[in-house]
């Protein structure tokens, strides 16, 4: 049911083969098919483009297509009237834009789940030294949230009374699905907070790669994503898609080129431009690259359907292989999967499931201690395997996962990560799988064939041979 994605890695992700680069590392960035990029190159050698910020011809082709690109990026998430688009460098610059906004007080509560990105963590800082308050969700043993207990953490952080909810504004951020435990939120939380007051932020940089988002079904005020986690291309351009209301209550700290109609200077006065996208795009936009995100949405939008069913049966025999998986000397088990594991069955185009499609673990020696991740991550290179090692950006996820929160609560300012992996006794973080647009069973056949190499006890000495030659050359130690 899902051949369509087999013509598509033949015909536009080719240089896989080519290479013999074997890609497991979506979570980190999405690889762009070639066919976007021709569309792209004929566009810009076809036209003239000029900065947006004139009345020029190639600036009016400039605003034109950036313009076309707002729209088609409302369109494919499905929003309703009331919503825009501002342009940003990444998802982090969208949710740095509504941090360092919004209009936190003392008496304000910032609520977060433990599992997320740092860049929805950092808005604690905005928040604190605003003389708001901040509020965890514990993380799961495997990643996620509990719904009851986030909604009594966000029940006892709410300001109380209406009157008290317009003076001292309360932020909920939510991440829609974890980039290291694999686990997807209950949007519905986002429903019930709104209930409560809240103003609503959504995390959806790992969400909207490979599912299906509908911001009329679920009306956030506002959503994070990056547009090359989604089809690779092009990079630095992500975007905040926004309720115009929301908007309305941030208050920029700074103003900018482009976001201003009139400055007095020496003065003052600061009138803000009348476009209110605007106010928040600091600067020129990227308008060379905005045609390739209508493009590559529309790209997308044609294969999102099969994305899910593919990616589970995938995802499914990746776990059970690797979960069999064991040392020829010993027996012992090579690899522990730590990450949520889906439990819904897909079965037809169109389904959703419920994780992503990523793979946390540690690989372990005959003896059952933890191999470390610099080691695999060193040998997985040298076969021509990318994929990724550490906490991903997500401690909070990352120490759930590796039962180490205990450890985390003992951190002290100014410690280092060497400092915190000498407490523990060994590196920090897990190894990390993610599949994605362009994966097919030979990637999985070929990840396997790598830990099949961990397992074989003289193929292991062999790869711990030159990883060690490689420290010590480097002017390390192991």
């Amino acid at each position: 049911m899902t051949w369509i994605l087999d013509t598509l890695r033949r015909t536009d992700y080719s240089r896989l083969e080519k290479t013999g680069e074997t890609y497991v590392d979506y979570m980190g960035g999405a690889i762009y098919p070639e066919s976007l990029i021709r569309v792209h190159t004929e566009f810009l050698n076809s036209n003239v483009l000029g900065n947006t910020h004139s009345v020029s011809n190639s600036s009016k082709l400039s605003l034109k297509h950036a313009d076309q690109a707002r729209a088609a990026v409302l369109s494919f998430f499905h929003a309703p009237p009331g919503y825009t688009v501002v342009f940003t460098q990444n998802a982090t610059g969208a949710l740095k834009l509504v941090g360092e906004s919004f209009p936190f007080v003392e008496g304000s509560a910032y609520v977060l789940s433990a599992d997320s990105h740092n860049s929805v963590h950092g808005i604690r800082q905005f928040a604190s030294e605003k003389g708001g308050h901040v509020a965890y969700i514990p993380c799961q043993p495997q990643g996620g949230v509990d719904v009851q207990i986030s909604k009594d953490i966000l029940n006892r952080n709410r300001a109380q009374t209406q009157e008290n909810r317009k003076a001292a504004p309360c932020l909920f951020a939510l991440t829609g699905q974890s980039n290291v435990t694999n686990s997807k939120s209950p949007l519905s939380l986002l429903f019930y907070a709104s209930s409560l007051g809240y103003y609503t932020l959504l995390d959806a940089a790992a969400l909207a790669p490979t599912s299906v988002v509908n911001l009329t079904e679920t009306p956030v005020d506002a959503m994070a994503i990056s547009f090359y986690k989604m089809f690779g291309f092009p990079t630095g351009v992500g975007a905040l898609v926004v309720k115009k209301s929301f908007l309305k209550q941030l208050k920029r700290p700074w103003f900018a080129g482009g976001t201003v109609d009139v400055v007095q200077v020496p003065g003052t006065v600061v009138t803000r431009s009348s476009e209110l996208h605007e106010q928040f795009e600091d600067g020129t936009i990227n308008y060379l690259t905005l045609p390739a995100v209508t493009d590559g949405l529309r790209f997308l939008s044609a294969y999102l359907p099969f994305l899910p069913l593919r990616l589970a049966t995938l995802l499914n025999y990746t776990i059970s292989s690797l979960s069999l998986l064991r040392h020829d000397s010993t027996g012992a088990p090579v690899v522990n999967i730590l990450s949520r594991i889906p439990l819904r069955r897909l079965t037809h185009v169109g389904d959703q499931s419920d994780t992503g499609s990523t793979i946390s673990m540690i690989f372990l020696s005959p003896s059952g201690e933890m191999i470390p991740n610099s080691f695999i991550e060193y040998s997985a290179s040298q076969c021509n395997v990318s994929l990724r090692t550490g906490c991903m950006c997500n401690p909070g996820g990352a120490a759930a996962l590796l039962g180490i929160e205990d450890d985390m609560a003992k951190l002290y300012p100014g410690v280092t990560m060497k400092d915190f992996q000498r407490h523990v006794g060994r590196e920090l973080g897990v190894v990390r799988v993610s599949l994605g647009l362009a994966s097919d069973f030979q990637d999985v056949w070929r990840l396997l064939q790598f830990a099949n190499r961990v397992a074989c006890s003289s193929t292991r000495l062999e790869m711990w041979a030159h990883w060690v030659e490689a420290v010590i050359a480097a002017g390390g130690s192991h």
